[in-house]
């Protein structure tokens, strides 16, 4: 049985999948400032913010995770505006990129952290469309400048991997955490 755990995290997408599960959870969003180091790579961004995270929320089992879109040679994160967000998807559209999470669980200030790569492709739409997309104020908060469980979802043409990591929680691999720190996943009936 997992007990309740603590979601240093804001994201109500990543709340969501925990309860989808029956995972309890109580929030207590991290604090940590999301500043990527000079030359730091993707995967090792990701898996610094997300352990830092978990270590900077009190209690004995804290879940916390990150995630950024990569294209090429740049990472995307989530955009400082709206003629960013326009970049950001402009880049995206019409070609494939990697979204990359990373998920932490602390057990008692131990810390147990995997990590999912997962392939997004875009479709190819117009300018117009991404500015009505953009309209709607969902890219603001989301790394890419997309979420894929809401309207962002019109511009995917495929995805190879986890679809949830692309939501920002693997849930699989939280799992597999949970498991490691003595913690089984069982269904409640």
């Amino acid at each position: 049985m997992i007990p309740p755990l603590v979601l240093a995290s804001a994201s109500p997408r990543r709340r969501q999948l925990l309860e989808m599960l029956g995972i309890p959870c109580s929030v207590t969003p991290s604090r940590v400032p999301e500043v990527r180091i000079a030359d730091e790579r993707a995967i090792p961004y990701a898996e610094r913010l997300a352990q830092s995270k978990a270590l900077s929320v009190e209690g004995d089992l804290v879940l916390a995770a990150d995630t950024v879109v990569v294209s090429g040679h740049h990472i995307l994160e989530k955009p400082a505006d709206e003629a960013d967000a326009f970049h950001m998807l402009s880049r995206l559209r019409g070609h494939s990129h990697q979204v990359v999470t990373a998920v932490a669980l602390s057990h008692r200030r131990q810390v147990r952290l995997k990590t999912d790569v997962t392939k997004v492709t875009f479709r190819h739409v117009s300018d117009d469309f991404l500015r009505a997309y953009i309209a709607t104020g969902e890219p603001m908060d989301k790394a890419g400048a997309y979420g894929i469980q809401g309207y962002g979802a019109a511009l995917v043409e495929r995805v190879e991997g986890d679809f949830f990591s692309v939501m920002g929680l693997p849930v699989r691999l939280v799992l597999d955490l949970l498991e490691e720190a003595g913690f089984k996943y069982e269904f409640k009936v």
